[in-house]
């Protein structure tokens, strides 16, 4: 899993706080660099009186190199730290969003089902009207008031848009998930539109079908109108709805099941 250099940044939405490994490292180095300056102090005091110019001149050098090699070290945990809480909350994000997925494809599949139930009456309904069978009556008026059902997914969340207005973005290192989701979102919002389309369809179809079939119980009223083109066109203009929005549907959980995969081989990584 790439880094970016951004891991060795504090991340103001780690909710250990943003300063905590500052302040660690700052009592650290405070601590540390007490303790060697009080000992030092001792062995300079001790040269300057003797007068031991050239010990004090090395043994000043290696004070100096003493203190720095702490400092470097201090740094180097801290920033391992900054680094391990940076991946952490990193895989959260992809847990999460693994979650949602998860949610979506589950309404997205029972839409299928239901779309898909609806699609094979319309179909076999407007066969029978297409051959005037006037035997299949009752069935036709049964499944014309069934035009007015219709799937809807209508999901309003935006991922992508969810992660970088939350600045959860800046901590998704993989690039494919960041696109993946971009496109996702692009098909969510067909979706929208392609069912808001239908619902508009079913207001007109209610309006044709008043004066035709009694809803309850449901049975003909104008035989020659339930068989006449106006209802046939709508069977038709629904089966092209129903089948776009199966096709959409199935577009939706493929790239839903493949963001899935990559999420996981980040989690389990």
């Amino acid at each position: 899993m790439r880094i970016s250099p951004k891991s060795f940044e504090t991340p103001a939405f780690i909710s250990i706080g943003p300063f905590k490994n500052t302040i660690i490292f700052t009592i650290f180095k405070g601590q540390f660099t007490s303790r060697m300056t009080r000992f030092f102090r001792k062995i300079r005091f001790r040269l300057t009186q003797n007068k031991q110019f050239l010990k004090y001149s090395k043994y000043a050098v290696g004070e100096i190199a003493l203190v720095v090699i702490g400092i470097l070290i201090a740094l180097q945990i801290n920033n391992w730290n900054e680094k391990r809480h940076f991946v952490e909350a990193e895989k959260q994000v992809y847990r999460n969003l693994k979650r949602q997925l998860q949610e979506d494809a589950s309404i997205i599949e029972s839409n299928v089902s239901f779309n898909r139930r609806f699609l094979e009456q319309y179909q076999y309904a407007l066969e029978k009207l297409q051959q005037g069978d006037k035997v299949k009556e009752d069935t036709i008026a049964r499944i014309s008031k069934n035009l007015m059902e219709f799937s809807d997914f209508h999901q309003q969340r935006n991922l992508y848009s969810t992660l970088v207005s939350s600045g959860d973005d800046q901590l998704i290192t993989n690039d494919d998930v960041l696109s993946s989701l971009q496109h996702l979102d692009e098909t969510y919002v067909y979706i929208n539109k392609l069912e808001e389309a239908h619902f508009d369809v079913i207001k007109l179809i209610y309006q044709d079908l008043y004066n035709v079939i009694l809803f309850h119980p449901v049975k003909t009223i104008d035989q020659k109108a339930l068989f006449g083109y106006p209802i046939q066109n709508h069977f038709i203009l629904s089966i092209d709805l129903c089948t776009e929005k199966e096709e959409i549907y199935k577009k939706a959980l493929s790239r839903i099941h493949r963001i899935i995969t990559l999420l996981e081989l980040e989690i389990n990584d």
